[in-house]
């Protein structure tokens, strides 16, 4: 897993025919978050927005291992074994980790900022680290390190030096609570991305099967791929930029063979964790996760030994594109 999601066009919103609707963004997460929402009153609906975005920053200084006292620092410091009692919003993204860990055999880990640390120097250029770094980095990686007591909503490290990186599915996140705001804010129809990769629609506007999105490949001057109309669903896309790898926690090296990965799921945080997983996970096992699990979709881009790319389709992708 990368630890933050990379910025590319894995997913473009495309409301420009979408009547009516009311456009706000915010900076926060490293990226640009972006409300599109339908509704008669402007002012209501950037009231609303405001405070999906005040959301949106509480979350980042609760979820944010680069801020001093944030609870992810907190754990990424704490002792072997002392017990944190963690914000609501730490321990629901554990438990998604855990969660998807355990579903993806060990392809999604936020417990890989020392596997991270290998591959990049001080100056977060890349290096190639030596074996014994990448056998002590593995050593202090893997999510059933930390123990979650889900009554007192504490966590207990049973390693000491175990990293907690949560930008791999932080945005996912951050955009399921957003959308449950809106929500109890009365705005029903509204579109919510965190960035390039993380998209969440409510309900549908009026008219139309649901949100216009489409999915681009990344490098290929933006080639379609597919064009969605979706609601009640999240989208979320992952891959591999100039410069740049995602490590696969089950080895500690960098993924070869794959360009991008995109999930279609429910909600956010799980589809974000999809995604990544989805770079890192065999064909045969994304096939046996899809059947497993009939409400997610996977679409992948795998680079071929000729130079050529195969796009692994699976799911019912179908459902959501329009006649």
């Amino acid at each position: 897993m990368t630890g933050p999601k990379p910025e590319a066009s894995y997913v473009e919103s495309d409301c420009g025919a979408v009547a009516g609707m009311r456009r706000f963004c915010h900076e926060a997460m490293a990226t640009t978050f972006e409300v599109i929402v339908v509704h008669k009153d402007e002012r209501y609906a950037s009231q609303a927005a405001a405070a999906a975005f005040e959301e949106v920053d509480r979350l980042e200084a609760e979820l944010s291992r680069f801020i001093e006292n944030s609870d992810v620092s907190r754990i990424n410091s704490a002792r072997l074994g002392e017990r944190l009692v963690l914000g609501l919003a730490t321990f629901e993204c554990l438990e998604i980790s855990r969660r998807a860990y355990n579903d993806t055999k060990g392809a999604f880990d936020v417990t890989i900022g020392s596997l991270l640390k290998c591959w990049r120097n001080d100056r977060g250029e890349p290096r190639t680290p030596t074996q014994e770094e990448l056998n002590l980095a593995r050593n202090h990686t893997g999510t059933d390190l930390l123990a979650l007591n889900e009554d007192e909503h504490t966590v207990e490290v049973l390693r000491e030096g175990v990293q907690v990186d949560l930008g791999g599915m932080g945005k996912g996140y951050a955009v399921d609570r957003m959308a449950n705001l809106l929500r109890e804010w009365g705005i029903d129809v509204a579109l919510i991305s965190g960035g390039y990769s993380s998209v969440l629609a409510l309900d549908g506007p009026a008219g139309l099967k649901g949100w216009p999105v489409t999915m681009s490949h990344p490098g290929k001057g933006k080639t379609t791929l597919a064009k969605l109309h979706f609601q009640r669903r999240a989208l979320s896309g992952s891959g591999v930029q100039k410069g740049g790898h995602i490590i696969n926690p089950r080895t500690g090296r960098p993924v070869k063979g794959r360009r991008a990965a995109w999930s279609s799921t429910l909600d956010g945080a799980s589809g974000d964790a999809l995604s990544t997983a989805f770079m890192i996970m065999e064909p045969d096992e994304i096939e046996e996760y899809c059947r497993h699990y009939a409400e997610a979709l996977a679409m992948v881009i795998l680079e071929e030994k000729e130079g050529r790319d195969e796009i692994l389709r699976l799911g019912r992708w179908e459902e959501l594109m329009p006649d």
